[in-house]
């Protein structure tokens, strides 16, 4: 038996040998064409990322190890040196406090603004159209312009939230002196940039969200708190982390907003550098002092501190979502034991109500698997 399959094996290899010798020059065209064409087709993205992004990232970590000055080019090999001497500038740990506390100033609000805005513009108001178009705008105008603008709204003396704020009886707030206050007006105007955007990446992925289950949810008595809550917020989910993730990316590498929110300091980020983010210092070291190879490893550390940020949303949303799959198949199966209790007192049959369990719980798994 054995060695009649292994002849047969043996005779179909011969045969498809044979067949492929046979192919004219054009028939083995045509089969290259049909293996190769998706790596052709994918090809141009990935030279273009090894150009524009993988390169740039390897050569900047070469000149980290380096004593490389702007003017003067690379130096002698220093290894990890830069990379240590950073870790103990007191500098460098203030830039990323300042980051950090900017970032979640805004990223918070940001994201609940956002899902709060999206909703209204989900609903059948008047003029919907125009409403979706104006929330846009604030993105639309350059970071420059707006920061000039908050940066004259928030100065101490002349500024238009003191006189505000003097008008009610409160005293003035020393917006670019103090460091809480600085970090609060940096990301009013993130905020006021990025909120209108995210709120229409969420307004499409409501919109994508089917009616008929809202309809059912309100039929069954459900209002619009509960459906919002039970129905929208997880059907966006792949959404919203999408612009969390985003969000954050964009946070940690805040800079044109500190960069010019006092041009008259002498100090980037401040007299104090009470406001003075991660990039911004890292942007003094390179063309203030000078010192490419330090820059370059600041820049490293804060990469490989956006991917650590990165991979925490994207492991804390996979458990919450996996948390949210467990307990709604428990309560499918809930809802089973029960159809299946009231079927065995009233003396109905329960084939009917078993089937339909068992496809909620099928469904529940399928979700879970997504």
């Amino acid at each position: 038996m054995t060695t009649v399959t292994r002849q047969e094996t043996a005779a179909a290899a011969r045969r498809d040998r044979d067949a492929r010798n046979a192919l004219t020059f054009k028939q083995k065209l045509n089969r290259f064409d049909v293996k190769a064409s998706p790596y052709f087709y994918v090809a141009p993205f990935f030279i273009l990322f090894g150009l524009v992004g993988l390169f740039p990232l390897v050569y900047t970590f070469v000149v980290s190890l380096n004593n490389w000055n702007l003017l003067t080019g690379p130096g002698e090999w220093v290894g990890f040196s830069n990379y240590l001497t950073e870790l103990k500038d007191p500098f460098f740990w203030n830039s990323l406090f300042n980051t950090l506390s900017i970032f979640l100033l805004s990223a918070i609000p940001q994201l609940i603004g956002a899902v709060f805005i999206a909703a209204i513009l989900d609903q059948n108001i008047r003029a919907k159209t125009f409403w979706r178009m104006s929330v846009l705008l604030p993105y639309v105008v350059t970071p420059v312009a707006v920061t000039l603008i908050f940066s004259s709204a928030f100065d101490e003396k002349y500024g238009l939230i003191n006189n505000m704020l003097q008008a009610i009886g409160l005293d003035p707030v020393m917006w670019k002196t103090e460091t809480f206050p600085s970090h609060v007006a940096i990301a009013t105007m993130v905020n006021w940039r990025w909120t209108g955007y995210n709120a229409l990446i969420l307004l499409a992925a409501m919109q994508a969200v089917p009616r008929d289950i809202h309809e059912s949810a309100s039929l069954d008595g459900a209002g619009a708190f509960r459906r919002f809550f039970s129905i929208t917020l997880p059907s966006i989910r792949p959404t919203m982390i999408f612009v969390i993730i985003t969000a954050t990316i964009g946070g940690l590498q805040i800079f044109t907003e500190p960069k010019l929110f006092n041009p008259s300091s002498a100090v980037p980020g401040g007299p104090q550098r009470q406001y003075q983010t991660t990039v911004l210092y890292l942007w003094d070291m390179a063309f203030n002092r000078q010192n490419f190879g330090k820059a370059s490893a600041i820049a490293w550390m804060l990469f490989l501190l956006i991917v650590l940020f990165g991979l925490l949303n994207f492991l804390i949303s996979r458990r919450i979502a996996s948390t949210e799959a467990r307990l709604h198949t428990k309560r499918t199966a809930k809802r089973l034991a029960r159809s299946r209790a009231a079927a065995s007192r009233t003396g109905i049959d329960s084939g009917d109500s078993t089937a339909e369990g068992a496809r909620a719980l099928a469904a529940a798994s399928e979700e879970k698997n997504l």
